[in-house]
């Protein structure tokens, strides 16, 4: 919401500074996002006088001009078609810089002749398209001026963040009110004298009650369409908007004025009277941001017997719309349905100032003083013969009553403030307060549904910064604990994590389509996303790590290792879990050790083992079965189980085609650790299990097995472990070769004894036991 500070002024009555009125718009709610002076840019440009005009020697097209701009006269080369001597114009210094271009100009030959600085056009001073000539001012303007200053565009343009709940705030004046109740001036009386008109009014009505519930207009003949006056354009220019005529330049004026959308006809475009009905499925309307839409059969519009018109509330048609031969028009004010507008406008994807406002909700007692204000202005800029007045329906104004206690000012918003002073605070924003505190909303607030709503009107006025930072009562002693085990789950792993030399990134949960095709594609879809690179709920943590890794590639980073803890958004749930990625070298190359290596499907599982085991996952029970799937590289990856079914990671090498989607080279590693699926330890309270070693020394035995092709080293170690599970605390592989097609596979196994040593017939049962364990796998001791 834009807005100059003069526009405002036109509504407060106020001696506050510029500053004043910012820090207060803040205060009270209404977030400055910027404040831009146009005069500033202008400073260096001054009102000068063309003395005299006499062709270039070396150029046809050119002049050069004796200018006075209250120094003397300086030599100007010059090529508009309009310089002459006598015109008063704008003239820029040398050292001055040119909004247009950023041009810094100075004293240049030209041909063969020297020029100090330039007279300009509307469109190199940024104050319009002309640029076929330079500026022509009024002959008494003031030589030597700042022209800035003589033609006041000395005047801030003030940005505001207006929150979806503020509709009333969607127009200058409803700006204005509320910085009148924060003390910064006074709201000025507004002027909304109907306007007598002969004849009846316009032929309009409604039909679809439920989106437009009230349908006025009133009719304007023999009117002359041209430009607007200079007010009016400088205004609309200021906030961006592109003055187009007298009469859409005042309906562009009063929505931003007063928050009041409104629409005017073309009469002789129009084939019999307008109707606000539900479209039917299939109509089509050519709108006047140049587009045609295909409506349906939810959308209200305005036709009349043969064409759509209007969708309501949204934006006009081209069909209807007012040109330069327009004399005769229909003024339109009507009143549409909040929710109806904001589900057309998400359905056609068309935004536009009235539909912020509509879908925001205007005020629904607003329409007769809004046709008036409108009509004055096209007859004031126009002229013309009103015709009388037509109003179809009946707006919405049913009126609320809240039970109001002062009391809750201090019990619910933290503040003491006087029963007189929320009065006047409350009556101030358009509040009717009964003796009894009986407070009704005006019509402008629907936002307002309740006490704690006229609570947050108090203090905002009142000053929030004034309410006391009181702490919050805690009981004595050692604070319990508030994390759940989930959130200590993803404390444990992230520290690991960091610990191993990972560095965490957190990525959008938002991915396009093609990023999530290879991981599944996504269960979640956005029918309105703000980008097509941000439509699909992420079903893997991977496609923003792979994005980020590119970043990090195409800006030279050598080696990538990133994680991410976040959630996968799945068919039937969302999953936490912790993703990371190893990409680039993970040995730089070396005169001792030769070319640089990358990472391969071992550092993934590594990693994995590693966090896993941080986690309190019994990685020593885990398995480790085929390929994790699409995305990942065959016969380069795998996943990690507690048995077939309870998945702990998946980790290994990405496909190739997986990431040179991302723009990046093969070979990148990953792994993809499942949270929720790794069991939960039962607590044993706060303190940490006591250190108990063991109190006797523990044995090793080696034992060497022929085993068949087919059997992994990993089965074969889980299945000399599970041999004595009471006596063996751990088995590993430590020892592989082939020799004439029989492999061979050394396996040592860690036996602690518990309250005694073991004897020699303990230990001969233990190791039948293994042999036993690994002939079950069809392996046999070495001989």
């Amino acid at each position: 919401m834009k807005f100059t500070l003069s526009w405002l002024k036109d509504h407060l009555d106020t001696a506050a500074s510029l500053d004043e009125i910012l820090v207060g718009l803040t205060r009270i709610g209404l977030e400055v996002e910027g404040v831009e002076n146009p005069g500033e840019k202008l400073a260096a440009f001054r009102i000068a006088k063309v003395l005299t005009a006499e062709r270039h020697p070396q150029a046809d097209k050119l002049q050069v001009l004796s200018v006075d701009a209250g120094d003397g006269p300086l030599q100007v080369v010059c090529g508009a078609p309009n310089a002459r001597a006598g015109l008063v114009g704008v003239f820029g210094m040398p050292g001055a810089t040119v909004p247009a271009n950023g041009m810094v100009l100075k004293v240049a030959a030209i041909r063969g002749v020297e020029s100090n600085g330039m007279m300009c056009s509307t469109r190199e001073l940024e104050l319009g398209d002309d640029h076929d000539g330079i500026i022509e001012l009024a002959a008494d303007a003031p030589v030597g001026e700042v022209y800035a200053e003589w033609a006041g565009l000395n005047d801030p343009v003030i940005d505001v963040s207006i929150t979806p709940n503020r509709q009333d705030c969607m127009g200058v004046r409803g700006i204005a009110r509320d910085l009148a109740a924060a003390g910064l001036g006074t709201l000025k009386p507004l002027t909304a004298e109907p306007v007598a008109g002969e004849g009846p009014g316009p032929d309009v009505r409604t039909d679809d009650p439920a989106g437009c519930p009230a349908f006025f207009a009133q009719g304007v003949n023999g009117v002359t369409n041209g430009a607007s006056p200079e007010w009016l354009a400088k205004r609309l220019r200021a906030i961006g908007q592109k003055p187009i005529s007298a009469l859409v330049d005042i309906t562009n004026y009063v929505t931003v004025d007063l928050g009041r959308p409104l629409h005017v006809y073309d009469k002789a475009k129009l084939s019999g009277g307008l109707v606000a009905r539900k479209a039917k499925a299939g109509e089509t309307v050519l709108a006047l941001n140049g587009k045609t839409y295909t409506l349906d059969e939810t959308m209200t519009v305005i036709a009349d017997d043969a064409h759509v018109h209007d969708i309501g509330g949204i934006m006009g048609g081209e069909e209807s719309g007012v040109s330069d031969t327009t004399t005769d028009v229909i003024i339109e004010c009507a009143f549409f349905d909040p929710e109806h507008i904001a589900r057309t406008g998400q359905k056609l994807m068309l935004t536009s100032d009235a539909r912020q406002r509509f879908e925001r909700g205007v005020d629904p007692a607003f329409l007769d003083d809004g046709l008036a204000i409108a009509t004055r202005l096209v007859l004031d800029l126009c002229g013309g013969q009103p015709t009388g007045i037509t109003r179809a329906g009946e707006p919405p104004l049913g009126t609320r009553s809240y039970a109001y206690d002062p009391a809750r000012a201090e019990t619910l918003g933290g503040l003491a403030v006087a029963p007189e002073r929320q009065r006047a605070i409350l009556t101030s924003l358009g509040f009717t307060v009964s003796d009894d505190w009986q407070v009704t909303p005006p019509t402008w607030r629907r936002d307002v549904d309740g006490p704690a709503d006229l609570v947050e009107e108090v203090i905002r006025i009142e000053g929030i910064d004034n309410v006391p930072s009181v702490p919050l009562p805690r009981a004595p002693g050692v604070a319990t604990p508030t994390a759940t085990p989930e959130q200590k789950l993803e404390r444990r792993v992230r520290r690991a994590a960091a610990a191993r030399g990972l560095d965490e990134a957190v990525t959008w949960s938002f991915i396009s389509e093609a990023e999530a095709a290879p991981f599944g594609g996504g269960a979640f879809t956005l029918a309105n996303p703000i980008s097509e690179d941000l439509k699909v709920m992420r079903p893997s943590l991977l496609p923003g790590l792979l994005s980020a890794a590119a970043r990090n590639v195409r800006r030279g980073a050598g080696t990538i290792r990133l994680f991410e803890i976040g959630r996968r958004y799945l068919a039937d749930k969302e999953r936490p879990t912790l993703s990371l990625i190893l990409a680039g070298d993970r040995r730089a190359r070396h005169w001792q050790t030769g070319k640089a290596q990358g990472f391969d499907a071992f550092d993934a599982k590594t990693e994995a083992l590693a966090l896993l085991a941080a986690a309190g996952a019994p990685v020593d029970n885990l398995q480790v079965f085929g390929e994790a799937g699409d995305a990942w590289h065959p016969g380069q990856s795998g996943t990690l189980r507690l048995g077939p079914k309870t998945v702990l990671a998946a980790f290994g090498i990405l496909h190739p085609n997986v990431t040179r989607a991302f723009d990046l080279d093969a070979g990148v590693a990953a792994v993809e650790l499942y949270l929720d699926a790794i069991p939960g330890k039962r607590s044993a309270g706060f303190m940490r299990p006591a250190y108990t070693p063991p109190a006797l020394q523990a044995v090793r035995r080696d034992f060497a097995f022929l085993v068949p092709d087919g059997v992994a080293a990993d089965a074969l170690a889980r299945a000399v472990k599970g041999a004595d599970k009471a006596a063996i605390v751990s088995a590993r592989v430590f020892d592989v070769f082939t020799k004439d097609g029989e492999t061979s596979m050394a396996v040592e196994i860690v036996l602690q004894p518990g309250d005694k040593a073991f004897v020699e017939a303990e230990l001969k049962t233990i190791a039948d036991k293994v042999v036993a364990a690994a002939a079950k796998l069809g392996a046999s001791l070495r001989g």
